[in-house]
């Protein structure tokens, strides 16, 4: 009978990745230098490879919309990913508590991510509309004076979107939680028993810390979130009402396609590439320095 090598099996896989690789770096990676490349000439309709210097840059960042939009995702980040980590935990906290139907609470959890952001923006659009939504409904229910208008409303619209989003998201958090705290020893959770700490202080100051690897790749995944956020958008308010509700990866698209003034688009881009490195690269590093230090 003919044994592989451990070698040739290496070599194997090696060469198995290669086109993978391939495509990475040409497409992707490619992608990435030749828009980091475009923000820093004249371009408009068509690419102009005539450098320019920063002048995309300051032109992104003293336009009235990009500001708008920057804010929007500013503050859709401090609500969404606080409240979406406490709802996750919450979840994953009370199914490790071994509660009946796990498999079935897990799936009813989970479900909502199963749904495309674009699909779960529908489904709320139409929740939320104050002619045909859950507002009508109470009307219909016997409440006349029900109403509930914050998706047309420019102050509030942004908090539908980030109701939609923390229901999206939260299932996602929950499994990535509930992972972490299956893997927490079982003599952690007799010591806290048998010290009587209350339930709230052990999950804060002693579990919580023993999970961070989990609860930093939840952090990663929700930040990611945020900086991409543009289905969901699209889906409900189309940045409105005016641009109450834009957002970077919406200005990019607009301006791209739209538009057209690819060296702007580029440029703000590039600034929110750079934006997504600076958040994930440190949560990245706690969560590998977490690792390596429960080895």
């Amino acid at each position: 009978m003919f044994v592989r090598s451990p070698s040739s099996s290496r070599l194997q896989a090696t060469l198995t990745l290669v086109p993978v690789a391939f495509v990475v770096l040409s497409v992707y990676v490619g992608g990435v230098l030749w828009a980091a490349g475009i923000s820093f000439t004249r371009s408009s309709m068509l690419p102009n490879y005539r450098f320019a210097g920063f002048t995309q840059y300051i032109n992104l960042f003293s336009n009235a919309r990009w500001q708008v939009s920057l804010g929007n995702m500013a503050l859709f980040a401090v609500i969404f990913i606080p409240v979406t980590l406490l709802i996750g935990y919450s979840m994953a906290a009370m199914i490790n508590r071994g509660v009946r139907g796990e498999n079935a609470l897990r799936t009813i959890y989970l479900y909502p991510f199963a749904m495309s952001f674009i699909v779960t923006g529908l489904v709320w659009r139409w929740l939320l509309d104050p002619n045909f939504g859950i507002a009508d409904v109470a009307r219909k229910l016997g409440f006349e004076n029900a109403s509930f208008d914050w998706i047309v409303n420019a102050d509030m619209a942004l908090f539908t979107i980030v109701i939609a989003a923390v229901w999206h998201s939260c299932g996602l958090v929950m499994v990535v939680l509930l992972a972490g705290l299956r893997g927490v020893d079982d003599d952690l959770w007799k010591a806290i028993r048998i010290e009587g700490i209350p339930a709230w202080k052990a999950h804060l100051f002693i579990i919580m810390p023993s999970i961070g690897a989990s609860i930093a790749t939840a952090l990663v995944l929700m930040s990611l979130t945020v900086v991409r956020m543009f289905d969901v958008v699209v889906a409900m308010t189309g940045g409105g009402p005016g641009i109450a509700t834009d957002v970077p990866a919406k200005f990019i698209i607009d301006h791209m396609f739209e538009r057209q003034q690819v060296g702007l688009a580029s440029a703000a881009a590039t600034t929110l590439l750079l934006l997504v490195l600076v958040i994930a690269v440190p949560l990245l590093y706690l969560k590998s320095r977490r690792k390596g230090a429960a080895q």
